[in-house]
């Protein structure tokens, strides 16, 4: 932790809670904004909509008394000043822009459990001495404009301004163009915004949490990606008159491959391995099959141990296309790197779940968030509470009042202890 970081004592932390009817009336007020027939929510960046809601969330930080910054990417912080305001920022927040059949909690928790924690901060009459920030990020979902976790990435310095500013929809629309006709082009470089530490709230996106009947996950950090696309190469004949032994089959030794990709992600305790798109040619009942191409997602908890699978990877299919004699072509089309969180956020977050009785576990997020490129800028923290079973990105994505009341109450106490 930087030295010039707060970090009170937990004996001196108070089990103070926030207010759970408050936060749950937020969540479903927001999600009016965009709402689908299916009960869930369409709010997608820089649309109308969420210019609806930026303007809807900044209404509510500035009646809790909090001023708001927009930078020109058009993250907004929104912050209540501490009693040393040359301290940096504690800073919480997550994003509220949303999948185009998304959900209610899905980012939008984050950013509203932040919020709850200075309105209960207010209601108590708590005065911190680190200033308190809650932030939304612009595009996390990368759902109407790429990349993903733009306004972060941008902020981070990993992302270029002048080329995200050139990135298209489907419509040829920018997100600069987009970004100025609903209002939110900051005056503010991203990055020259000083963070303290951050933490990030989410539901779990994943089923874990609920089946061990867990209520708070305390997330390592967040695996690291590399994105292939594999060709095997044979030749097509007629299925019927071409013996097997004869047979260039490109499937049968596709199908090695990706069986040996869920083998290689078996071998490891968070790896994670999947083939989600294959293309077979020429795709016909009664013709051997001549070429596959297919995806391949490989995901781990470190950087060393996704290179490990790259070359276990690697090593089968030169072994395969040695046997078989066919071609094996692979090509990695993108790579993210691991985001270990910080141990002391981690055992920050561990403290407060245990002091209020929360029963909880270490787990790792196999998806991205904003809190990866704050990882790269000052100690992160993650909270994940349970969601129904495992559900994101639908409509249906749900969460219980009494699991969101929970998270927020693990962020208030870990704001606290860092904001001093």
């Amino acid at each position: 932790m930087s030295s010039d970081v707060l970090s009170t004592p937990i004996t001196e932390t108070q089990l103070y809670r926030i207010n759970g009817e408050r936060l749950w009336d937020s969540l479903m007020t927001l999600a009016e904004i965009g709402a689908t027939a299916k009960g869930g929510c369409c709010r997608l960046t820089l649309t109308d909509l969420d210019r609806q809601g930026r303007d809807l969330v900044i209404g509510w930080g500035q009646a809790a008394g909090m001023s708001v910054t927009v930078d020109k990417i058009g993250n907004v912080f929104m912050r209540r000043e501490g009693l040393n305001p040359a301290l940096p920022p504690i800073v919480s927040g997550s994003h509220i822009d949303t999948q185009p059949t998304g959900g209610k909690f899905d980012g939008n928790y984050g950013v509203l459990a932040a919020l709850e924690v200075v309105r209960t901060l207010n209601d108590l009459g708590i005065e911190t001495e680190a200033p308190i920030e809650v932030v939304f990020w612009t595009n996390e979902e990368g759902s109407r404009f790429v990349p993903v976790m733009m306004g972060s990435g941008v902020f981070a310095g990993v992302l270029p301004l002048e080329t995200v500013y050139a990135a298209q929809d489907v419509e040829g629309k920018t997100v600069g163009e987009e970004l100025a006709r609903i209002g939110y082009v900051g005056d503010q470089t991203p990055g020259d915004h000083p963070i303290g530490a951050y933490f990030e709230a989410h539901i779990e996106q994943g089923p874990i949490l609920e089946d061990e009947e867990k209520v708070i996950g305390i997330v390592q950090g967040v695996l690291g990606i590399r994105w292939y696309d594999c060709v095997v190469t044979g030749q097509e004949s007629h299925a019927g008159p071409t013996p097997m032994r004869l047979r260039q089959d490109a499937l049968q030794v596709a199908t090695r491959i990706m069986q040996e990709v869920v083998s290689i992600a078996g071998r490891s305790a968070e790896g994670r391995g999947t083939v989600g798109m294959v293309q077979v040619y020429p795709n016909s009942r009664n013709v051997v099959p001549g070429e596959v191409t297919f995806s391949i997602d490989m995901r781990n908890l470190s950087d060393e141990l996704v290179d490990e699978m790259d070359r276990q990877l690697r090593e089968f299919i030169a072994r395969v296309g040695q046997e078989s004699g066919l071609g094996v072509a692979l090509k990695e089309v993108s790579h993210y790197p691991a985001a270990p969180f910080h141990p002391d956020c981690q055992a920050a977050i561990a403290g407060a779940a245990q002091r209020l009785g929360y029963p909880s576990r270490e787990i790792v997020s196999g998806a991205g968030h904003d809190a990866v490129y704050m990882s790269y800028l000052a100690p992160t923290g993650m909270i994940f509470i349970p969601c129904k079973d495992g559900i994101s990105h639908n409509e249906i994505e749900y969460a219980s009042p009494e699991h969101v009341t929970a998270g927020a109450n693990v962020l208030l106490q870990v704001m606290l202890q860092y904001a001093g």
